[in-house]
Protein backbone atom coordinates (compact mmCIF):
# COMPACT_ATOMS: atom_id res chain seq x y z
CA UNK A 1 0.00 0.00 0.00
CA UNK A 2 1.27 3.36 -0.85
CA UNK A 3 2.61 5.78 1.77
CA UNK A 4 0.18 8.76 2.45
CA UNK A 5 1.86 11.93 2.31
CA UNK A 6 3.49 13.17 5.22
CA UNK A 7 3.91 9.84 6.82
CA UNK A 8 6.28 8.28 8.32
CA UNK A 9 8.15 4.79 7.38
CA UNK A 10 8.92 2.34 9.59
CA UNK A 11 12.29 0.12 7.68
CA UNK A 12 11.48 -2.41 10.00
CA UNK A 13 8.18 -2.72 9.47
CA UNK A 14 8.60 -2.56 5.58
CA UNK A 15 11.03 -4.98 5.68
CA UNK A 16 8.85 -7.55 7.31
CA UNK A 17 5.74 -6.26 5.02
CA UNK A 18 8.34 -7.43 2.10
CA UNK A 19 9.59 -10.91 3.60
CA UNK A 20 5.56 -11.37 4.70
CA UNK A 21 4.77 -11.45 1.07
CA UNK A 22 7.59 -13.27 -0.36
CA UNK A 23 7.16 -16.42 1.84
CA UNK A 24 3.64 -16.30 0.37
CA UNK A 25 4.31 -15.73 -2.79
CA UNK A 26 7.18 -18.41 -3.49
CA UNK A 27 5.35 -21.10 -1.05
CA UNK A 28 2.27 -20.58 -3.25
CA UNK A 29 3.87 -20.06 -7.09
CA UNK A 30 7.54 -21.09 -6.53
CA UNK A 31 10.80 -18.97 -6.81
CA UNK A 32 11.38 -18.62 -10.07
CA UNK A 33 7.90 -17.84 -10.96
CA UNK A 34 7.29 -15.09 -9.22
CA UNK A 35 9.59 -11.92 -9.44
CA UNK A 36 10.45 -8.73 -7.72
CA UNK A 37 8.19 -6.48 -9.21
CA UNK A 38 5.27 -8.52 -8.23
CA UNK A 39 6.60 -8.74 -4.89
CA UNK A 40 7.06 -5.30 -4.50
CA UNK A 41 3.49 -4.82 -5.45
CA UNK A 42 2.37 -7.19 -3.12
CA UNK A 43 4.11 -5.90 0.03
CA UNK A 44 3.12 -2.35 -1.11
CA UNK A 45 6.81 -1.23 -1.65
CA UNK A 46 9.28 -0.06 -3.91
CA UNK A 47 11.81 -2.29 -5.79
CA UNK A 48 14.43 0.24 -4.66
CA UNK A 49 13.41 -1.07 -0.87
CA UNK A 50 13.45 -4.63 -1.73
CA UNK A 51 17.29 -4.15 -3.39
CA UNK A 52 18.23 -2.07 -0.60
CA UNK A 53 16.96 -4.35 2.15
CA UNK A 54 18.03 -7.79 0.71
CA UNK A 55 20.57 -7.00 -2.21
CA UNK A 56 19.29 -8.98 -4.69
CA UNK A 57 16.22 -11.61 -5.28
CA UNK A 58 18.54 -14.17 -4.25
CA UNK A 59 19.43 -12.58 -1.19
CA UNK A 60 15.41 -12.30 -0.49
CA UNK A 61 15.20 -16.21 -0.92
CA UNK A 62 17.94 -16.80 1.29
CA UNK A 63 15.74 -14.54 3.72
CA UNK A 64 13.08 -16.56 3.23
CA UNK A 65 14.67 -19.48 3.56
CA UNK A 66 16.15 -18.73 6.82
CA UNK A 67 12.17 -17.43 8.32
CA UNK A 68 10.81 -20.71 6.85
CA UNK A 69 13.69 -23.30 8.63
CA UNK A 70 13.45 -21.37 12.00
CA UNK A 71 9.35 -20.59 12.11
CA UNK A 72 9.35 -25.00 11.55
CA UNK A 73 11.58 -25.70 13.81
CA UNK A 74 10.42 -23.41 16.45
CA UNK A 75 6.53 -24.62 15.49
CA UNK A 76 7.95 -27.96 16.02
CA UNK A 77 9.50 -27.88 19.65
CA UNK A 78 6.97 -25.55 20.38
CA UNK A 79 3.87 -28.14 20.60
CA UNK A 80 6.03 -31.23 21.24
CA UNK A 81 7.05 -29.77 24.09
CA UNK A 82 3.87 -30.59 26.18
CA UNK A 83 4.03 -34.33 25.26
CA UNK A 84 6.11 -36.44 27.75
CA UNK A 85 9.60 -37.53 26.46
CA UNK A 86 10.04 -41.04 25.36
CA UNK A 87 8.22 -42.69 22.13
CA UNK A 88 4.99 -40.82 22.78
CA UNK A 89 7.02 -37.22 21.80
CA UNK A 90 8.78 -38.96 18.81
CA UNK A 91 5.05 -40.39 17.61
CA UNK A 92 3.53 -36.66 18.30
CA UNK A 93 5.78 -35.15 15.64
CA UNK A 94 4.60 -37.67 12.91
CA UNK A 95 1.06 -36.56 14.60
CA UNK A 96 1.49 -33.36 13.69
CA UNK A 97 3.13 -33.33 10.51
CA UNK A 98 -0.04 -35.10 9.47
CA UNK A 99 -2.34 -32.32 10.62
CA UNK A 100 -0.08 -30.06 8.96
CA UNK A 101 -0.34 -31.94 5.39
CA UNK A 102 -3.97 -31.57 5.69
CA UNK A 103 -4.20 -27.93 5.86
CA UNK A 104 -5.69 -25.90 3.22
CA UNK A 105 -3.44 -24.68 1.05
CA UNK A 106 -0.23 -27.09 1.59
CA UNK A 107 1.92 -27.07 -1.10
CA UNK A 108 4.98 -29.21 0.91
CA UNK A 109 8.02 -27.96 2.62
CA UNK A 110 8.69 -24.43 1.63
CA UNK A 111 12.28 -25.25 1.92
CA UNK A 112 12.70 -28.25 0.42
CA UNK A 113 10.57 -26.32 -2.36
CA UNK A 114 12.79 -24.15 -3.11
CA UNK A 115 15.86 -26.50 -2.81
CA UNK A 116 14.74 -28.01 -5.38
CA UNK A 117 14.21 -24.54 -7.65
CA UNK A 118 17.40 -23.42 -6.73
CA UNK A 119 19.51 -26.73 -7.39
CA UNK A 120 21.68 -24.95 -9.86
CA UNK A 121 22.81 -22.06 -7.88
CA UNK A 122 25.60 -22.32 -4.86
CA UNK A 123 25.97 -20.28 -2.12
CA UNK A 124 23.98 -19.56 0.90
CA UNK A 125 20.59 -20.68 -1.02
CA UNK A 126 22.30 -24.45 -1.32
CA UNK A 127 24.04 -24.35 2.27
CA UNK A 128 20.24 -23.19 4.05
CA UNK A 129 18.66 -26.57 3.10
CA UNK A 130 21.36 -28.99 4.34
CA UNK A 131 21.63 -26.43 7.42
CA UNK A 132 17.57 -26.74 7.72
CA UNK A 133 17.66 -30.91 7.59
CA UNK A 134 20.58 -31.51 9.73
CA UNK A 135 18.72 -29.21 12.62
CA UNK A 136 15.87 -32.01 11.78
CA UNK A 137 17.90 -34.61 12.14
CA UNK A 138 19.17 -33.22 15.51
CA UNK A 139 15.83 -32.54 16.88
CA UNK A 140 14.88 -35.87 16.01
CA UNK A 141 17.94 -37.45 17.57
CA UNK A 142 17.18 -35.61 20.94
CA UNK A 143 13.32 -37.45 20.97
CA UNK A 144 15.22 -40.42 20.60
CA UNK A 145 17.60 -39.92 23.08
CA UNK A 146 14.90 -38.91 25.08
CA UNK A 147 12.83 -41.92 24.39
CA UNK A 148 15.99 -44.37 25.37
CA UNK A 149 17.67 -44.64 22.42
CA UNK A 150 21.64 -44.65 22.72
CA UNK A 151 23.52 -41.78 21.03
CA UNK A 152 24.98 -44.28 18.06
CA UNK A 153 21.04 -45.71 17.43
CA UNK A 154 19.79 -42.21 18.29
CA UNK A 155 22.23 -40.69 15.30
CA UNK A 156 20.97 -43.78 12.97
CA UNK A 157 17.47 -43.73 13.27
CA UNK A 158 16.78 -40.26 12.78
CA UNK A 159 18.47 -40.34 9.73
CA UNK A 160 15.82 -43.28 9.25
CA UNK A 161 13.02 -40.98 10.26
CA UNK A 162 13.94 -37.86 8.17
CA UNK A 163 13.54 -39.95 5.38
CA UNK A 164 10.24 -40.97 6.03
CA UNK A 165 9.14 -37.39 7.05
CA UNK A 166 10.61 -35.73 3.83
CA UNK A 167 8.91 -38.65 1.70
CA UNK A 168 5.77 -38.54 3.36
CA UNK A 169 6.38 -34.09 2.93
CA UNK A 170 6.76 -34.42 -0.99
CA UNK A 171 4.52 -37.20 -1.38
CA UNK A 172 1.77 -35.61 0.21
CA UNK A 173 2.67 -32.25 -1.67
CA UNK A 174 2.20 -33.99 -5.26
CA UNK A 175 -0.81 -36.20 -4.70
CA UNK A 176 -2.79 -33.98 -1.73
CA UNK A 177 -3.53 -37.18 0.18
CA UNK A 178 -2.68 -36.55 3.97
CA UNK A 179 -2.54 -40.24 4.25
CA UNK A 180 0.98 -40.45 3.75
CA UNK A 181 1.55 -38.77 7.37
CA UNK A 182 -0.24 -42.03 8.60
CA UNK A 183 1.92 -44.33 6.39
CA UNK A 184 5.17 -42.89 7.92
CA UNK A 185 3.72 -43.09 10.90
CA UNK A 186 3.26 -47.09 10.99
CA UNK A 187 6.94 -47.49 9.40
CA UNK A 188 8.47 -45.48 12.85
CA UNK A 189 6.64 -47.23 14.78
CA UNK A 190 8.21 -50.42 12.79
CA UNK A 191 11.33 -48.85 13.36
CA UNK A 192 10.94 -47.58 16.83
CA UNK A 193 10.02 -51.18 17.26
CA UNK A 194 12.81 -52.82 15.99
CA UNK A 195 15.52 -50.47 17.90
CA UNK A 196 14.34 -51.11 21.18
CA UNK A 197 14.20 -54.79 20.08
CA UNK A 198 18.11 -54.90 19.23
CA UNK A 199 20.34 -54.47 22.49
CA UNK A 200 23.01 -52.08 22.20
CA UNK A 201 26.19 -53.49 21.37
CA UNK A 202 28.58 -53.84 24.43
CA UNK A 203 31.20 -51.51 24.68
CA UNK A 204 34.68 -53.18 22.78
CA UNK A 205 36.53 -54.54 25.71
CA UNK A 206 40.16 -52.64 26.75
CA UNK A 207 43.33 -53.56 25.41
CA UNK A 208 45.13 -56.16 27.82
CA UNK A 209 48.24 -54.55 29.56
CA UNK A 210 51.28 -56.45 28.59
CA UNK A 211 52.90 -58.65 31.34
CA UNK A 212 56.42 -57.86 32.54
CA UNK A 213 58.23 -60.50 33.66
Amino acid sequence: MPVKPGASIDPRATRARVLSSAVQLFYERGVHTVGVDEIARHAGASKLTIYRNFGSKEGLVEAVLEYRSEHIHRWLVTHLEGVPAGRERVLALFDLLTRWYARDGYCGCAVINAAVETRHLDGPVRQLPRAHLTRYRELLEELLAGAGAGAGRAETLARHLLILIEGATTITAIDGDPAAGHDARAAAVVLLDAACAVPAAPAAPAAARPQRY
